[in-house]
């Protein structure tokens, strides 16, 4: 979507002036209406326009959630969820003003079965918090995009990460959650049980619908226990062709890989500026074992000899913690390392995913689109699930590079679809990519509104985004 294509929708004046009464004589201090934060409220980590909440309210309980949704659907007045604002295709936007729900003072870890390797946590806690929590008991839980996301935003978006190609992604990790749906009911969708027979799976509906059709409060996740080793590993390669193939004939080959990583070239040089690395500015394959120390040794060596028949140099591992964690948290930081870069630009930051038997090929044509279009685009991506990153960088007062980059982009996520591929593997649709939705899921949309129209008539939840409306 172009950023000019983002439509106010009609807003509910009377309806938000009384709502705005409402909640500030009842939540007074936890109740703000500053520009300032409306604007923080609506920041979407990318380059389309911002289009604000009327308020911001902090509730500290589920039941508060629940009274502020029913104050807003009796006034037919938008709410969008707010965890800690990383979305990157716009989805806490306000398209018809309304107010935002923050639930970062939600931020409770409720219960630890360790026995059981489940947790119970309110929607605010992010990851980072959980894992310190959970490291002195042994136990972690795996999912992980990069941004130290809230629990509750991450089932939202169904996120996944690094760890995806192991681990797998938030649809595989939430086991239930408690939610407030559109007329401020609460629901929780299922009990701790690992299977389950009984009707619809209303955790997977909730899991990846952006707060378009409830907000999750709470959530019951999976843990994974610690691996007794862990070893990091660097190799690098002159083409992303040979760079996927290695990942393709390891995959193929049976080694349990945690995490594999692509940086092409560019992203390599930025994150080397920015972190202090000096590592060699080629393709770059970042890639993590987990498991016993003999096995991870076993597919340390595997991995070495695979990586050689693909022309792959200068491999090295990294197992002491304090290595591995400047690593990844280099990874990480390529966002902030590329945005370094470029100075006052912006980036249109866009994924797409491919069945990895098409990944170089989509990787390497998305590269030449944008070297013949004269843009600035590193690509790092998840490769062990056939997932890529462009961060296509872009002068926002430039009309006609505007232009070129969306274009760019645009041809990326078509090609992606014309391979059996998803036009988002982790970002989401948000606004951004409404229309290629459209495209993806065919007539499957039209039962996606009826699902959206029988839990939320009036369309106060998240409007404006995942489908046209």
């Amino acid at each position: 979507m172009a950023r000019d294509d983002l439509k106010d929708m009609e807003r509910n004046e009377a309806g938000i002036t009384a709502v705005l009464g409402i909640l500030k004589q009842r939540f007074g201090e936890k109740f703000k209406t500053s520009v300032s934060l409306r604007q923080q409220h609506s920041h979407t980590t990318t380059y389309l326009r911002s289009q604000l909440p009327d308020g911001v309210v902090w509730p500290q309980t589920t039941r508060e959630v629940s009274e502020i949704v029913k104050v807003c659907a009796q006034h037919k007045v938008p709410v969008i969820p707010f965890g800690t604002g990383t979305s990157l295709e716009g989805g806490v936007n306000a398209p018809a003003g309304g107010i935002s729900i923050d639930l970062q003072e939600m931020n409770a870890i409720l219960s630890v079965n360790a026995e059981d390797l489940d947790v119970r946590v309110e929607a605010g806690v992010t990851r980072e918090t959980l894992n310190q929590y959970l490291r002195d008991q042994g136990l972690f839980f795996p999912v992980d995009p990069g941004a130290n996301a809230s629990l509750g935003g991450m089932a939202s978006t169904r996120a996944s990460g690094t760890n995806a190609v192991r681990y797998g992604t938030m649809r595989d990790n939430v086991i239930s959650v408690t939610a407030v749906m559109a007329d401020g009911r609460i629901i929780k969708t299922a009990n701790r049980a690992r299977k389950s027979s009984s009707g619809y799976d209303l955790t997977r509906i909730l899991v990846g619908s952006e707060g378009t059709l409830g907000i999750i409060t709470e959530l019951t996740l999976r843990l994974f226990g610690i691996p007794e080793a862990i070893a990091a590993g660097l190799c690098f390669f002159s083409t992303v062709e040979d760079a996927c193939n290695a990942t393709i004939l390891a995959m193929q080959s049976g080694l349990g890989m945690a995490r594999i990583e692509l940086m092409d070239a560019d992203a390599v040089a930025s994150v080397n500026k920015y972190s202090n690395l000096d590592l060699p500015v080629k393709i770059l394959l970042l890639l993590e074992f987990h498991g016993s120390h003999e096995g991870v040794k076993e597919q340390q060596a595997a991995f070495g000899e695979i990586a050689e028949e693909f022309g792959g140099s200068n491999f090295q591992w990294a197992e002491k913690t304090e290595d591995r964690t400047r690593l990844w948290a280099a990874r990480h930081n390529a966002y902030w390392a590329l945005k370094a870069d470029v100075g006052d630009k912006d980036f249109l930051t866009t994924d797409v995913c491919v069945p990895i038997s098409r990944l170089a090929e989509c990787v390497t044509l998305a590269q030449k689109d944008i070297k013949d279009a004269g843009l600035y685009g590193p690509i790092v991506g998840h490769v062990g699930d056939g997932n890529f990153h462009a961060a296509i960088a872009v002068d926002p007062e430039d009309q006609d590079e505007i232009a070129k980059v969306e274009t760019v982009a645009n041809k990326m996520v078509e090609r992606a679809l014309e391979m059996d591929g998803t036009c988002t593997g982790e970002h989401g649709i948000g606004q951004g990519k409404i229309g290629f939705s459209a495209i993806e899921h065919g007539d499957g949309i039209d039962f996606m509104r009826a699902i959206k129209l029988a839990w939320d008539p009036d369309t106060i939840m998240n409007p404006g985004k995942l489908f046209s409306q």
